[in-house]
């Protein structure tokens, strides 16, 4: 077959060839194992079932490897047990080297894997030894075992290669790798689990260090989704855990003991049952071995329902879901009283441990076999996890705002009752059909008292002696599926909840804030009045609000009443009158001149905060020299074939809305510092069908660049739209925001609208001298503490090079003042108003920053 000509495209499977020969000759230390381990396994015949007995020693780390052969700790990466080892292990290196080994560099990548491996074991070693001592017998349980296999190579090279991917990647891929590495060493805990999560944090130390760097530690800053989805994972692992240990054949890890919670369920010999309930002195014992019995598929799916439930209500909490941040913090409260009940009662002194006929079938409830937890903080720790599960929902409560449409709940309710009781019906009549089935015969009252015991998890039934036992298929079928089938159906009416959309999810209050809103009209940023977080206040006609939030005893109202425009300067007096009453200091944050002097005739001082950036349409052309920049990026993006889309959040394919959180999120994590708020809109305020959004998307349906509209109602239509949510892909069209902002004044000036706001940096003012009719309102301890905070905040967030970006649309400027009642509680303003911004920061941190400033000395000034 001839060659393609040069200048033509290659055939799609020439194309595909080149590709993969790419991608091989970027991973040439990855080859170099994978030959490797293959060769070293076939020369010492260890392909089929691992080393021969004489080499094992030499090529296996174990707990004594340190003492006898220390060269098994490099060795133990180049071997596996098994053909089926040696399969698995190849295809993890490939997964792990192919893609990432191109970004850290060969030579790197190779030192990262081999310096994490044995790090990972010495770590592993220095931490069960001093686990010995705190532990008890975890350091005896771990000497029959031994660690072989690239797993742990792979691990520490992923993590090191991280540190040259993009901060969000490099989030996801460490954040998934140490949760799956946590959740098998604190269940399953066997000597390989360490290794590999010791590998994976050498790994992510030495990633850094071999590119040049310092490793960064300290608390990462995340936004809004993202924490929800880290403790969504939290609730994963805790609910997968449990499983997982009761699969292990030897779980010793330090939290393996809720396994006999939950998964610890043998079969029993119903003619070894019968034997042995006949000593009445035994009853208590003969119910765990009943309970034991009833433990077939459809037993073991209702003994991890819990597990179960938190899986469903993850993906709420992953949705910020109130409903289900609500069910897990109870799910964990009563796992916590349930596992102090259970280890309590096992510990209990006289409980009967004499030998039976089949007392290995009891071990799981009512004989747990504790041998592996002697010491007291073994059976502790499990307790504490429920515990610190409940600690961390109520600290990140404010990540879960969202409720469900109205009534999605009750209806939730009646579905869930009406299949209960379907299927209790259900499972009576067809008992009794099949009654030959079980030993004894059950008669209808039997039945009917057995239903609700068939809706039950098994570890709520440790001390009811069943009054009958199933014993055809058919009646295995019915006892055990009637609870399967009814929390299928439950599950899925759960997880419909959450995928139903949580527009219109607002109070009573939300929704007449927002009438008065469309019909009247605020200002340009009155509908941030709509955001979660504020609180209302109505004037005594009820056609004005306030929007307000109180923050260590000040009131702290955004934008000016809105309502009837005559009714503005009697609703301002009769909020301060009632935030008096409360014991509350009133200040109004952001209002325009108007209103300021109404503020200064009653004795108020004022200070100016920002200038909003206007737009008028009427006139908009973008022509002439001082709008070279706009034009430019207007005519590239036509030439890169990207273009404006407006939608909504809600209306965008899950695909654009995956890329619009991860543009979000990406911005994020590149600032290091927590996710503001207050005026500045995230990922929650977006998700607004009133809220538009302009996209720069290209020919791949790739999102570069996004920015939401805020609309402005004036007299029941809406006159304007204010910009409020950016983001831009970093590798992206890099005019992406310019041309979003340009496009958007085009596109609404032909819809009528008669103008834009780029609102108001916070934080952030023009210079001085150009804006000179305004200099006097440059002065006071208040207007120091804000420029101190913006210059503070600058290098992070940007707020004057913002409000120096949106300077080359050549707005009008509007100032925005802060109006307070009384000097003396400036140091509280201050307070609250960098605790709304920046919520995570501390009261007494707010006050010392403000100390710090207004007591500057004179010279400073």
């Amino acid at each position: 077959m001839p060659l393609p000509q040069q200048g033509l495209p290659l055939p799609l499977d020439a194309r595909t060839v080149r590709g993969w020969s790419g991608i091989l000759r970027g991973a040439p230390a990855t080859l170099w194992f994978v030959a490797i381990f293959w060769t070293a396994g076939a020369l010492s015949s260890s392909l089929l079932s691992g080393p021969p007995e004489g080499l094992r020693p030499h090529v296996a780390a174990t707990v004594h490897s340190l003492s006898g052969h220390w060269w098994a700790v490099l060795l133990s990466g180049f071997w596996e047990r098994s053909l089926t080892g040696y399969v698995l292990g190849t295809a993890l290196v490939l997964l792990v080297g192919l893609p990432l080994e191109r970004k850290l560099g060969s030579l790197r990548f190779a030192a990262a894997a081999v310096g994490a491996h044995v790090l990972g074991v010495g770590a592993t070693l220095g931490f069960l030894a001093l686990a010995g001592t705190l532990m008890g017998s975890w350091t005896r349980d771990m000497s029959g075992h031994f660690f072989m296999g690239p797993s742990a190579l792979a691990c520490g090279a992923a993590m090191a290669a991280t540190a040259a991917t993009p901060t969000l990647w490099r989030r996801r891929i460490r954040v998934v790798i140490v949760a799956v590495l946590m959740l098998f060493a604190l269940y399953a805990g066997g000597f390989e689990d360490l290794v590999r999560l010791g590998a994976a944090g050498a790994g992510a130390l030495l990633g850094p260090v071999l590119l040049g760097r310092r490793p960064r530690f300290g608390r990462p800053a995340v936004s809004r989704h993202e924490g929800r989805v880290l403790v969504a994972l939290l609730v994963v692992v805790a609910a997968v855990g449990p499983v997982v240990a009761g699969l292990a054949p030897h779980a010793v890890g330090p939290l393996s003991v809720l396994r006999y919670l939950f998964t610890n369920i043998q079969p029993v010999d119903p003619q070894a049952l019968q034997a042995f309930c006949s000593h009445p002195a035994e009853a208590k014992d003969c119910a765990a071995a009943q309970l034991q019995q009833r433990a077939g598929a459809g037993g073991l799916f209702m003994a991890i329902l819990p597990s179960f439930l938190l899986l469903l209500l993850a993906d709420g909490l992953r949705r910020g879901r109130r409903f289900a941040w609500a069910a897990v913090l109870l799910m964990q409260v009563a796992l916590s009283v349930l596992a102090v009940i259970t280890i309590a009662g096992v510990l209990q002194p006289g409980l009967p441990h004499t030998a039976t006929p089949d007392t290995s079938a009891r071990e799981g409830v009512g004989g747990i076999d504790l041998s592996g937890y002697s010491h007291p903080l073994s059976l502790v720790l499990p307790m504490l996890l429920p515990v610190f599960l409940t600690a961390v929902l109520l600290l990140g409560r404010t990540l879960f705002p969202v409720p469900a449409p109205r009534g999605t709940y009750r209806r939730l309710a009646r579905r869930v009752v009406v299949a209960w009781v379907l299927l209790g019906v259900a499972y009576v009549g067809a008992g009794l059909a099949l009654s030959s089935g079980f030993t004894p015969a059950p008669g209808l009252p039997e039945l009917i008292a057995d239903v609700p015991d068939r809706f039950l998890p098994l570890g709520f039934l440790v001390d009811l002696s069943p009054a009958f036992f199933p014993e055809s298929t058919a009646a295995v079928l019915l006892y055990e599926g009637i609870g399967v089938v009814f929390w299928a159906v439950t599950g899925i009416l759960l997880l419909r909840t959450f995928l139903r959309p949580a527009h219109g999810r607002h109070s009573a209050d939300e929704d007449r804030a927002r009438a008065i809103l469309k019909a009247h009209g605020g200002s340009s940023l009155s509908w941030m009045t709509t955001w979660a977080g504020n609180s209302y206040w109505f004037s005594a006609s009820g056609e004005s609000f306030v929007a307000y939030r109180v923050i260590a005893g000040i009131a702290l109202a955004l934008g000016v009443p809105v309502g009837p425009r005559s009714d503005r300067e009697s609703s301002f007096t009769e909020f301060a009158d009632y935030c008096r009453l409360n014991g509350w200091t009133p200040c109004f944050y952001f209002v325009p001149q108007d209103l300021r002097s109404h503020a200064s005739s009653l004795g108020w001082g004022s200070v100016l905060v920002a200038h909003e950036t206007v737009l008028p349409l009427h006139s908009l052309s973008f022509r002439g020299k001082k709008f070279q920049d706009i034009r430019t990026a207007l005519n590239n993006a036509a030439k890169a074939g990207i273009r404006a889309e407006w939608t909504t959040y809600a209306a965008a394919p899950r695909s654009v809305q995956a890329q619009i959180q991860a543009l979000s999120e990406e911005w994020v994590a590149d600032k290091k510092v927590p996710e503001m708020g207050f005026t500045l809109g995230s990922l929650d305020e977006l998700d607004d069908p009133e809220v538009r959004c302009l996209l720069a998307v290209d020919s791949h349906h790739t999102v570069h660049a996004v920015a939401s509209w805020l609309p402005v109602y004036r007299n029941g239509r809406i006159v304007g739209w204010t910009l409020d949510f950016m983001r831009r892909r970093s590798s992206g069209f890099r005019a992406g925001i310019d041309f979003l902002i340009a496009s958007a004044a085009l596109s609404l000036k032909d819809e009528g609208c008669e103008f834009i706001s780029l609102s108001g940096a916070p934080l952030a003012r023009p210079p001085r001298d150009s804006l000179a009719a305004h200099s006097a309102d440059y002065d006071g301890g208040l207007d120091r503490l804000l420029d101190r905070l913006g210059a503070t905040l600058e290098p992070v967030y940007g707020f004057r090079s913002l409000l120096a970006f949106k300077a080359k649309f050549k707005p009008d400027y509007t100032p925005m003042y802060l109006l307070f009642p009384d000097a003396a509680a400036l140091p509280a303003i201050a307070n609250a108003i960098t605790r709304a911004y920046l919520p995570t920061v501390k009261l007494g941190q707010g006050l010392t920053l403000a100390r710090g400033l207004f007591s500057r000395p004179r010279a400073d000034r």
